[in-house]
C-alpha cells in the first residue's frame, strides 16, 4: 500500500470518530447494466464487487456498523428470473465470503422476514449469523426480503399478542419497548443514511430507525461505489451539526 493510501485510510479512520453506524441503500445496478448495453445480471453481480469494497472501506474507517439494503419486500413483484438471480447471489456471497468474515472478525445479521424464503437460504442465513456471532470489529446488517412498514407491523403484532396473553401492559408500551421489537432490536439506530443512484427517498428502509439520520445522496450507482465515496460521506457528516430537536451538536466528538 503506498504512503498517501494510508494517509487516506488513516483519515477515514479520524473522520469516523462518533460515527457508529453507517447504512446504504444500494441502489442502481439496472441502470448500470442498461448504460452499458448488458443484462440487469450483470449489474447485480457488479454490485457484489462493490458489497466487498464497501465492507473492507467500512472496516478501514473503523465503523461499528454497516448496513446494506440488499432486498426489499417489495422486489418479489421483479421478473421471476431477476428475483432467482439474487438468490443466487446471496448464496453464493455467503458460500464465498463467510469464512473470511470470521477471519476479519466481522459479525453478520440479517433482518427482515425469514417465513416464506428458500429453506436452502433460511439455513445459509442461520449459517452465517451463527459462526459470526461472537465476533465484534464490526456488524454487517444484510436487510433481505425486508420492508419497514412489515416491520413495524410485526413488532405490533408481538407487542398485540404479549398483551392479549397479559404478559405486557398496554400502558407500558413506550418508544424503547416498541424499538426493541424491532428486527434491529438490539443495533443502534445508523448515524448516516446513503443511497447511491441518484434517488432522493427511502423506500421504505428503516423508517423507524432513520428518525434522526443524517442523509447523504450520491449519484454514482452502486456499482461504482467505492471507499472514496463511502469517505466523502464521512466526511460530509462530519460537516453537519447534529441537533435531535434540541440544542445544536456537532455530528463528530
Amino acid at each position: 500500500m503506498t504512503s498517501q493510501a494510508s494517509q487516506r485510510k488513516a483519515a477515514a479512520g479520524s473522520e469516523a470518530e462518533g460515527l457508529r453506524h453507517v447504512a446504504i441503500i444500494m441502489d442502481g445496478n439496472g441502470r448500470w447494466a442498461e448504460r452499458r448495453g448488458l443484462p440487469r445480471s450483470m449489474g447485480h453481480r457488479a454490485g457484489v464487487e462493490a458489497v466487498r469494497r464497501t465492507l473492507d472501506a467500512a472496516l478501514d474507517a473503523g465503523l461499528g456498523y454497516l448496513t446494506l439494503f440488499s432486498f426489499s419486500s417489495e422486489n418479489w413483484s421483479r421478473p421471476r428470473a431477476e428475483v432467482e438471480f439474487l438468490f443466487g447471489l446471496l448464496r453464493m456471497y455467503i458460500r464465498r465470503d463467510l469464512a473470511r468474515l470470521h477471519r476479519d472478525g466481522v459479525r453478520v445479521r440479517v433482518i427482515g422476514e425469514r417465513e416464506g424464503l428458500p429453506s436452502d437460504i433460511a439455513s445459509l442465513i442461520r449459517e452465517a449469523e451463527a459462526l459470526t456471532a461472537d465476533n465484534g470489529r464490526l456488524t454487517l446488517v444484510v436487510a433481505f426480503n425486508y420492508g419497514a412498514r412489515d416491520e413495524i407491523a410485526r413488532a405490533a403484532r408481538h407487542l398485540a399478542e404479549r398483551v392479549r396473553k397479559g404478559s405486557l401492559d398496554p400502558e407500558a408500551i413506550d418508544e424503547a419497548l416498541i424499538a426493541a421489537s424491532l428486527d434491529t432490536g438490539e443495533i443502534p439506530d445508523p448515524d448516516l443514511i446513503i443511497r447511491t443512484g441518484g434517488e432522493l427517498r427511502l423506500s421504505n428502509f428503516l423508517l423507524w430507525q432513520a428518525a434522526y439520520a443524517e442523509f447523504v445522496f450520491l449519484p454514482v450507482y452502486w456499482p461504482d461505489f467505492d471507499a472514496a465515496q463511502l469517505n466523502e460521506a464521512i466526511d460530509e457528516f462530519g460537516r453537519r451539526i447534529r441537533r435531535y430537536g434540541g440544542h445544536a451538536e456537532r455530528s463528530l466528538a
